[in-house]
């Protein structure tokens, strides 16, 4: 019985992996079409800006030595293991956590897939209100935004949302 649940609960596998897909594919583009640096806009608040981003959320250690790359490279690789047991043991009847936990599991593996192949994780989404400028972001960091504010809503207006070993 086990097993079958667990095979039920793998249908999150395609957010995950659309997530990862969606976020080379942008990547690949702005590499391959921007020179880095350069700022294209789209909307009024809003530029494509093609950065290189060596550190954490908002450039959080962003001029270490280098180290910071293995370091949150580690720490992703541990929350996606966690997130996927999670998963795994959830209960079919959980969507919302599902989709939370999935976006953010396909934001992490997103930015993981650069930290480790390129040392670096390429940001080109930049919003801003005047001169002020939020810190450049990409596909896998709005994921797992919007799968942290899925989670925090889920955990908050529902109470089953642990599993049941």
């Amino acid at each position: 019985m086990q097993t079958k649940k667990s095979l039920k609960n793998l249908s999150w596998i395609f957010i995950t992996i659309f997530v990862i897909a969606f976020d080379r594919y942008t990547k690949y583009l702005i590499a391959k079409y921007f020179v880095l640096n350069e700022a294209v806009p789209i909307f009024p608040s809003l530029n494509l800006f093609y950065t290189l981003n060596k550190g954490a959320a908002f450039s959080f250690l962003n001029q270490a030595s280098g180290w910071q790359i293995w370091f949150f490279a580690v720490i992703a690789v541990v929350v996606s293991v966690f997130i996927v047991i999670w998963l795994l043991r959830l209960r079919v009847s959980q969507p919302c956590l599902k989709i939370a936990l999935a976006l953010i599991l396909g934001g992490t593996l997103g930015n993981l897939y650069d930290r480790i192949f390129y040392g670096y994780v390429t940001d080109f989404i930049d919003v801003y209100y005047k001169t002020w400028h939020w810190p450049s972001f990409n596909v896998a960091d709005s994921a797992i935004c919007v799968g942290a504010f899925i989670l925090v809503i889920d955990i908050l207006f529902k109470k089953d949302i642990m599993y049941k070993v």
